[in-house]
């Protein structure tokens, strides 16, 4: 199996493999010291007796040693380039690894009852209530935000903003009718007797205009009459004409019952049942509506509108001493503290963040489980199994040296049974 080169591994996979190495290496050296004793101990045991056990000893631990070499090789290549059949796992299974991965994490891990215990025992509001209450993190979530808001605003084009508002407000404004429900609410308005506070506003306005537009009365009616009515005559009748004016507004206002206020009450009422119930003045309403809305002035306006809102907008967001991001700030602030203290909002919080995470989880957990699958599947098998190698290899190379010792203890306690089973 090709090995990936020093250079391309990270810092931490390569101070893995020299451990690796290095256990590797102490591990044989132990095999080979074994035996050594072994071939030392079985040359003179006829000489000196008691080296048979240490012959025993060195024996099993020979066997022990390779018996696990060959246990924690065979996870990871054939052992000794051998096609021997369940070797090589790693390799030969990477898939199938994954997938039994990905249904282990979703069946014990991506479950609505451990994601709800977990957040319950977390306090996730308390805590995000305690780091957004610090002036310096609430700054770096207003700076995210505004980063994330300008980019989205720069994406969007104007010409195609221009056309979602349209499109928009012809779903919303233009389509639905507007007649019925004006006249209930102007029905209301009028039941209410709020419109009269309307009615007090023009006729006050109406009588101040009168006061200091006195010569717009000039010429008023005059000039319409005959050229032979005398000059004192014409000033006369423009004079009786502004007077009646002033005293007319000075009614309306003194008297709330004046027969003018009762008329407008009247058009009012008569203009909402209309509007309500008779088709002809709400499809003359509805045609006026819609004739304002494809007014090219009014889309003119419209996309002025958007293009000084968005360059306002992008201009507040950049300035991180705008008033905008301040109050932006003071509010995530404001949130965070209230987060931190209020125990009754934190409960509630944390509700919704559990019912959230747990619907999400509920409703995706085999979608997030098969991200684990699709990238073991995606990953070359000889790299996957280098790179579980590296992870768990130095400690897997003490199993080899636990074996060596075991066997060891092992052939020598078979021995020196064999031995004294004679002797009972």
């Amino acid at each position: 199996m090709a090995r990936t080169p020093t250079a391309l591994l990270s810092p931490a996979d390569q101070a893995r493999r020299r451990g690796l190495r290095r256990m590797k290496s102490v591990a044989l050296g132990a095999l080979v010291a074994l035996a050594v004793v072994f071939a030392v101990a079985f040359v003179l045991q006829e000489q000196v007796p008691w080296l048979a056990y240490v012959r025993a000893a060195a024996e099993g631990g020979m066997v022990g040693a390779l018996a696990d070499w060959f246990a924690v090789t065979a996870l990871f290549r054939h052992p000794l380039g051998l096609p021997i059949p369940h070797t090589a796992i790693i390799p030969t299974r990477k898939d199938e690894i994954g997938r039994t991965l990905g249904e282990f994490v979703e069946t014990n891990f991506l479950s609505e009852e451990v994601v709800r215990a977990k957040l319950t025992q977390t306090s996730v509001a308390r805590r995000a209530g305690e780091w957004l209450v610090q002036p310096a993190n609430a700054a770096r979530v207003v700076d995210e935000a505004s980063t994330m808001a300008s980019g989205v605003l720069r994406a969007l084009g104007d010409d195609e903003m221009q056309d979602v508002l349209e499109r928009l407000a012809r779903e919303h404004l233009v389509g639905p009718d507007w007649a019925p429900s004006l006249g209930g609410w102007l029905e209301r308005v009028v039941d209410a007797r709020a419109h009269e506070g309307a009615v007090d506003l023009a006729v006050d306005s109406a009588a101040g205009w009168l006061a200091g537009n006195r010569t717009a009365f000039e010429g008023l009616v005059s000039r319409r009459l005959p050229s032979w009515v005398p000059g004192v005559a014409q000033r006369l009748v423009d004079d009786t004409v502004y007077s009646e004016a002033v005293k007319f507004v000075a009614a309306v206002q003194a008297d709330p019952a004046h027969p003018a206020r009762r008329a407008i009450d009247g058009y009012l009422a008569r203009l909402a049942d209309r509007l309500q119930h008779d088709p002809g003045t709400g499809g003359r309403f509805e045609d006026a509506k819609s004739a304002v809305f494809d007014s090219p002035r009014v889309r003119e306006l419209a996309g002025q509108a958007w293009g000084a809102a968005k360059t306002g907008l992008l201009a507040a967001l950049a300035d991180p001493e705008s008033a905008l991001r301040r109050r932006a700030q003071d509010a995530v602030a404001d949130l965070g503290g209230r987060l931190a203290t209020d125990e009754a909002l934190q409960a509630r919080a944390d509700a919704r963040i559990a019912d959230a995470a747990g619907h999400l989880v509920e409703r995706y957990r085999h979608d997030l489980a098969s991200i684990i699958v699709d990238t073991v599947e995606r990953w070359d098998a000889a790299e996957t199994t280098e790179k579980i190698e590296l992870m768990v290899g130095r400690d897997l190379q003490y199993i080899r040296l636990n074996g060596t010792v075991v066997g060891a203890l092992a052939g020598l306690a078979i021995f020196a049974v064999a031995q004294l089973l004679p002797t009972l």
